[in-house]
C-alpha cells in the first residue's frame, strides 16, 4: 500500500478512517439512537426526529494542513428541516398534499404540526474551520462542473462506505431518508449525500450533495441538485416505459437512482461551489 495512503477500521468496527495526501476521511456507523439520546435530540432540534435516527453516525473529510473539514451528520441534516410547516404548504401541489394528509390516520395528523413531517432537508454538510493561517477557506460560487471524465476512469477504489443518517416511513405512506456514500480513489474522492423522499400519491423528492476532492491540487467542488416530480406523473411515465408492469414500476419508485434514470423528475434547485485548499 502507498505510504501516503492508510486505511483502517477500529476494533469496534464502528469507525473507519482513510488518509491520503494530507486528507483524512472518517466514517462512523452505529445502531439507531435509544430513548434517552432521542429525547435530548428532540429538545435541541425542537421537532420530533424520524423513526430511525442514527445520531452517532457521520462521514467527515478533513484537510489536516488547513484545519478545514466538511462533515455530514443526522442532527445538522434535521436542523435544516422546516420547523413551521410553511415551506410544505407553499409547494405547487399543496392542496393535494393537504387532502392526502387528511385521508390518513390521526397518528399522522399529529406529527404534521408544527413542522414538515416529510423531513425534507437541503443539507449540504457542516463546515468547520480551525485555521491559524487566516486563509480564505470558504466555498465560492463557480461554473465548474464535476470532472466526470476523471470519475469515470477505471481507478481502483481504495476506500468505500455507505452511512445512513435517518429514515422514516411517513406513517406507512412513503419513505424519507438521508444517506451518505463515499469512495476514495488514488488521486481523488467523491462523496454523495442524498435525501430521498416518496410521499405516496403526492410527490417524489431527491436532493443530492456531491463533494469532489482532487488530492494533489487541493481543489474541492461541491454540487447541490434538487429534483421533484408529482407522484402520478412519474408513475404514469414509468408505466409507459415498462409496459404497464406495475410490480416493476413499484420497485423503481423505491429507488432514487432508478427514478433519475427514468426521467420525469425536474430540477428545481442547483448550485455549484469551489474551494482550493493549500497543498505541499
Amino acid at each position: 500500500m502507498d505510504v501516503k495512503m492508510r486505511c483502517s477500521e477500529a476494533a469496534s468496527s464502528a469507525t473507519s478512517t482513510c488518509s491520503r495526501d494530507g486528507f483524512r476521511i472518517t466514517t462512523r456507523k452505529l445502531p439507531i439512537l435509544k430513548s434517552g439520546p432521542i429525547e435530548d435530540m428532540t429538545n435541541k432540534l425542537g421537532i420530533a426526529p424520524p423513526e430511525m435516527i442514527f445520531g452517532d453516525n457521520h462521514v467527515t473529510i478533513a484537510h489536516l494542513k488547513s484545519g478545514w473539514q466538511i462533515s455530514f451528520n443526522a442532527f445538522d441534516a434535521l436542523d435544516r428541516v422546516d420547523k413551521t410547516g410553511g415551506s410544505m404548504l407553499q409547494v405547487a401541489y399543496s392542496k393535494e398534499w393537504q387532502k392526502n394528509r387528511e385521508r390518513h390516520t390521526e397518528g399522522i395528523k399529529e406529527v404534521v404540526k408544527p413542522f414538515d413531517w416529510s423531513f425534507s432537508t437541503d443539507y449540504k454538510g457542516t463546515i468547520r474551520k480551525t485555521d491559524a493561517q487566516h486563509l480564505d477557506l470558504d466555498f465560492k460560487p463557480t461554473n465548474h462542473d464535476l470532472p466526470m471524465h476523471l470519475l469515470r476512469l477505471p481507478d481502483p477504489i481504495l476506500f468505500f462506505d455507505d452511512v445512513m443518517l435517518y429514515e422514516d416511513e411517513l406513517a406507512d405512506n412513503g419513505l424519507s431518508m438521508v444517506s451518505v456514500k463515499i469512495r476514495v480513489m488514488p488521486e481523488r474522492l467523491l462523496l454523495l449525500s442524498r435525501f430521498f423522499m416518496r410521499l405516496d400519491d403526492v410527490v417524489f423528492r431527491i436532493r443530492d450533495t456531491r463533494v469532489f476532492v482532487e488530492f494533489k491540487t487541493g481543489e474541492v467542488l461541491r454540487e447541490y441538485q434538487a429534483w421533484e416530480g408529482k407522484f402520478e406523473d412519474v408513475k404514469s411515465r414509468l408505466m409507459m416505459q415498462h409496459g404497464g408492469r406495475e410490480a416493476e414500476v413499484l420497485q423503481i419508485m423505491r429507488d432514487a437512482n432508478g427514478l433519475l434514470q427514468a426521467g420525469g423528475l425536474k430540477i428545481v434547485d442547483e448550485t455549484r461551489e469551489r474551494l482550493e485548499l493549500p497543498v505541499g
